[in-house]
């Protein structure tokens, strides 16, 4: 059986040993230790502050902005994912009467990163495709080289870009002005009038490949319905906001809306699509040219 000394801690008379021989030192160290638990305790008390100020902050929508001159405050309109952006082009391309397309989809998060790439989109579909219909038509032609013409590119970047960011700026100017006038004007920020219009725009993508058939009525049919189609996404978007202002003022500004957002297409249609020649029998300069000789020839 085991014996009261064989129980016994040793441990316990060197602890003694030690506090007998130097005291101060183990003092020492348990003050030292105390004031290391106090300090970790008080770092994390000081970082949990912050992270409850800054979730406070967030809940409350008080959060400091960024600057409008920093890169910080234009990267935010470009944090999107996926999903997002396809949602958005899908309720652009199908609007559905009494659902508002700022409301319903955008959800006080406007973006820019998909009427950028809509818009850049678009430029390069309409120059290929006029380049390609061009090609397509008058390749049979004897006296027709082939050369792109990639002048056009620039063409049709500075018209889109500049119908996207010009048009959205004085359309919420206008109604800046008209809210001043009218209180029962609303209107939405910048941001969300040019994200509508960048997303409007989409429609015209799949239209710019299908003009690629040479049929020139049924390209006007196809810039009639792309109208129709983008047109209702302003219409249901900024009509709540403009039929509180005057009843011709209301009108004026939809019909504008309308018809500049339908010359932009049109416009698009006549400098990039040459309308297709019908194949008839016109004789060409250089045969008229030879049939005059032969009969002169015969006369005499």
């Amino acid at each position: 059986m085991a014996t009261t000394d064989d129980l016994k801690f040793q441990e316990f008379d060197e602890a003694a040993d030690l506090l007998a021989s130097s005291p101060d030192a183990t003092t020492r160290s348990v003050t030292e230790g105390a004031r290391q638990d106090h300090a970790t305790l008080r770092m994390g008390a000081d970082s949990e502050g912050e992270d409850d100020t800054d979730q406070t902050e967030l809940l409350s929508g008080q959060k400091k902005s960024a600057s409008f001159w920093t890169f910080q405050y234009y990267q935010d309109f470009f944090e999107i994912d996926t999903y997002q952006v396809l949602d958005r082009i899908r309720a652009s391309l199908l609007p559905i009467p009494g659902k508002n397309f700022v409301r319903h989809h955008l959800r006080n998060n406007p973006d820019l990163y998909g009427p950028f790439w809509i818009c850049a989109t678009l430029v390069f579909t309409v120059t290929i495709m006029g380049n390609l219909a061009t090609f397509l038509q008058k390749q049979g032609s004897s006296d027709y080289h082939y050369s792109p013409q990639f002048h056009k590119v620039s063409v049709a970047g500075i018209a889109i870009y500049s119908y996207a960011l010009m048009v959205p700026l004085g359309l919420w100017g206008f109604l800046q002005w008209r809210k001043g006038v009218s209180p029962s004007v609303g209107s939405y920020s910048f941001i969300e009038t040019a994200c509508v219009y960048g997303y409007s725009l989409s429609v015209y993508i799949p239209t710019t490949v299908l003009w690629l058939i040479p049929i020139d009525w049924f390209r006007w049919l196809l810039i009639l319905v792309a109208m129709c189609l983008s047109g209702s996404v302003l219409i249901l978007t900024f009509w709540p906001h403009i039929r509180g202002d005057n009843k011709m003022v209301a009108v004026a500004t939809v019909t504008s809306m309308v018809v500049l957002h339908a010359l932009l297409a049109v416009g698009c249609k006549m400098y990039f699509f040459e309308e297709p020649q019908a194949h008839t029998s016109v004789p060409t300069a250089a045969a008229t040219t030879t049939a005059q000789k032969i009969t002169h020839t015969t006369k005499h």
